[in-house]
C-alpha cells in the first residue's frame, strides 16, 4: 500500500433540490476525493479553509486516516458555492460562488508530502495544478480532474498540464468540448494525444469509460434513487486513485478494478446529501457493492 496526495478545494455548498434547501453542506473536490481514497490508503490533503470551517469536520478527516497538516486555515470565510438542481438531478444552475479565502489559494506542498507516489489534482485552476506538480519529486501516477470553466478560460494552461499527467478524469460533455470531437472513440483518442496515457470519461447515471492505450473498458452505473449528485465525480476520482495506491500497481487489470471501486463509492455518495453517506459506510459495504457491480455485467457463455 502506498500513500497519496490530494490537492483541491475544501468548501461549503448550499444545495437546492427536490428534497428542499440544504444550507452550507461540507463540500469541495479535495474533501470528497480524500474521504473516498481514505477507504484504501493513507491520504495527505492540501487545501485552504477559513476560520469558519468546523473543527469537527477536520477531526472526522483525521479519524479516517487523512493527514490534514497541509490544510491551511486563513483569516476569512471558506469557499462557498450555491446551486439549484432540476428535479431529475440531471442538470444544475450555479446561483452563487463566493471564492473567499480560496481566491488566494496558492498550494504549498509540505516537505513531508512531496514524495507521495500517487497524486490527485482536484478541480482547480490548471496553473495551480501545474504548480503542485512542480513541487512533487517523482510521482508514479498523477490523476487530474478539470471542468468546462477551465476549458473555456484557461485552455493553454490546461493543455500544458495534460502533457504532465497520467490519467485525465473528465465528464462526457466536457470531454467532447475539450477534444472538439463527438464520437466516443474519437474523443478518447484526441484526449490521449494531448498527453495522458489513460482517460476516464464519466457518464453520470450511465457509468464510465476507461481508455488506456489499446485497452478499453466500460463500467455500468449502479441503479439507485439518487438524492444529491454533488461531489460524485470527485468521489469517483478519489476512489479510483485510492484503489490504485492500495494495489501499488498501474497495470490494466488494476485500472479496470479501480474504475469499479470509484463507481461504487460514487453510488454511495449520491445516496445522501453532501458527503453524509460516505461518512456512514465502511469497507465491507463497499466490497458488497463492488460485488453487486460485478453481477450487473456477469453473463454465461452460450
Amino acid at each position: 500500500m502506498s500513500e497519496l496526495l490530494v490537492v483541491g478545494s475544501v468548501a461549503f455548498d448550499t444545495l437546492h433540490n427536490a428534497l428542499g434547501t440544504h444550507e452550507k453542506v461540507i463540500g469541495g473536490s479535495a474533501t470528497y476525493a480524500s474521504i473516498a481514497a481514505s477507504f484504501y490508503a493513507p491520504v495527505k490533503l492540501v487545501g485552504v479553509v477559513g476560520t469558519d470551517f468546523p473543527d469537527a469536520m477536520v477531526q472526522k478527516l483525521r479519524e479516517r486516516g487523512v493527514d490534514t497538516s497541509g490544510l491551511e486555515v486563513a483569516e476569512g470565510q471558506t469557499f462557498h458555492w450555491e446551486g439549484k438542481y432540476t428535479d431529475d438531478l440531471t442538470s444544475r444552475e450555479s446561483l452563487r460562488t463566493d471564492l473567499n479565502v480560496f481566491a488566494d489559494f496558492d498550494p504549498k506542498i509540505p516537505e513531508a508530502f512531496r514524495d507521495a507516489p500517487y497524486v490527485m489534482l482536484g478541480n482547480i485552476a490548471p496553473e495551480l495544478q501545474i504548480s503542485v506538480l512542480d513541487q512533487i519529486r517523482q510521482p508514479k501516477l498523477v490523476v487530474a480532474d478539470t471542468m468546462n470553466f477551465w476549458i473555456d478560460g484557461a485552455l493553454d494552461a490546461l493543455k500544458r498540464l495534460l502533457k504532465r499527467v497520467n490519467v485525465l478524469v473528465i465528464n462526457e460533455e466536457e470531454a467532447r468540448q475539450l477534444s472538439g470531437k463527438h464520437h466516443m472513440i474519437q474523443v478518447a483518442n484526441a484526449l490521449l494525444e494531448m498527453g495522458p496515457s489513460t482517460v476516464v470519461i464519466k457518464q453520470g447515471e450511465y457509468g464510465a469509460w476507461l481508455f488506456a492505450g489499446e485497452d478499453v473498458f466500460s463500467a455500468p452505473a449502479f441503479l439507485l434513487e439518487a438524492q444529491d449528485p454533488t461531489g460524485a465525480g470527485d468521489t469517483f476520482a478519489g476512489g479510483f486513485l485510492g484503489y490504485v495506491a492500495a494495489k501499488d500497481s498501474v497495470d490494466p487489470k488494476t485500472l479496470r478494478s479501480a474504475v469499479i471501486h470509484g463507481s461504487a463509492l460514487a453510488s454511495f455518495c449520491v445516496e445522501g446529501i453532501g458527503p453524509a453517506r460516505l461518512l456512514e459506510i465502511d469497507r465491507a459495504a463497499i466490497d458488497q457493492r463492488v460485488s453487486a457491480f460485478r453481477s450487473l455485467v456477469d453473463f454465461a457463455h452460450a
